[in-house]
């Protein structure tokens, strides 16, 4: 896997249950290499449910394989939403491959229910 200079990844999550930006739900990434799974970094989203900064950029951004685990129970428990116990989403791994020096969005669409995903702009 190559080393790429001009890539970034960034994410975002919307409550379609509140049709607003979930606000402060945790997203921890992971780079995975073989069977060995390596921490990068721990964020938080903002008011507009993104994260400050592009969570891979510039020297860091390397293709591979990565993956976002959002935390929606503790982000949905938080809204004071009626969940079962326990919850039917807690945490939410997104598993997927970055192969080209390009800008990847990974986008998380969550409810109490559900979740979707895509590759965004």
């Amino acid at each position: 896997m190559s080393e790429a200079r001009g890539g970034r990844l960034t994410t975002h999550v919307l409550d379609t249950a509140s049709g607003k930006p979930a606000v402060g739900l945790e997203i921890v990434l992971y780079r995975l290499e073989g069977e060995s799974r390596s921490l990068i970094k721990t964020v938080r989203t903002n008011s507009d449910g993104r994260c400050d900064a592009p969570l891979l950029e510039g020297e860091v951004f390397r293709t591979g394989i990565y993956e976002l685990v959002f935390a929606a129970g503790e982000y949905l428990r938080s809204q004071n939403l009626r969940l079962p116990d326990p919850a039917f989403l807690d945490l939410v791994p997104i598993r997927f491959g970055m192969a080209e020096e390009t800008h990847y969005h990974v986008p998380l669409l969550i409810s109490p229910f559900g979740y979707s995903t895509y590759r965004g702009s």
